[in-house]
């Protein structure tokens, strides 16, 4: 067997898998398009090994340990996504950038050397105009 084929495959095994990463935004078809990058990596370390003759067979030793590593990749990104999912009801690889942060960031801090909310508790019908005061003090 001729060493072209499985090369040309793998390339486009590999090639494939770049464009899944590269384009997709849900989470899950990046996982799976990792997978194929892998596989397709596994496809030339095989062939590879037949191709040389090698009496060890480390090409092949080596794929074994890529699939074991592939297996742990997968379980858990697939925990991390569905953890995710859960949490923001979407998948969407664009609006996971911050995850706990975004709701304490959008709370105005608490200013230490105004001592008026400490002295009168604010009802709510005054709380939000106390809420703009501080916003235009800090600003």
């Amino acid at each position: 067997m001729h060493l072209a084929y499985p090369a040309v495959l793998a390339a486009l095994l590999f090639c494939t898998g770049l464009y899944g990463v590269l384009a997709r935004r849900n989470a899950i078809l990046v996982l799976m398009s990792v997978e194929l990058m892998l596989n397709a990596v596994n496809l030339n370390l095989v062939a590879f090994d037949v191709w040389l003759r090698d009496a060890l067979h480390s090409g092949q030793a080596l794929t074994l340990f890529t699939i074991a590593i592939a297996a742990a990749e997968i379980g858990i990104g697939l925990a991390i996504v569905l953890a995710v999912y859960r949490n923001r009801a979407s998948s969407d690889i664009d609006r996971l950038r911050d995850t706990a942060e975004t709701d304490e960031a959008e709370e105005l801090p608490d200013d230490p050397d105004d001592e008026s909310d400490a002295e009168a508790p604010e009802d709510q019908a005054t709380a939000p105009a106390g809420k703009a005061k501080k916003a235009e003090a800090t600003a």
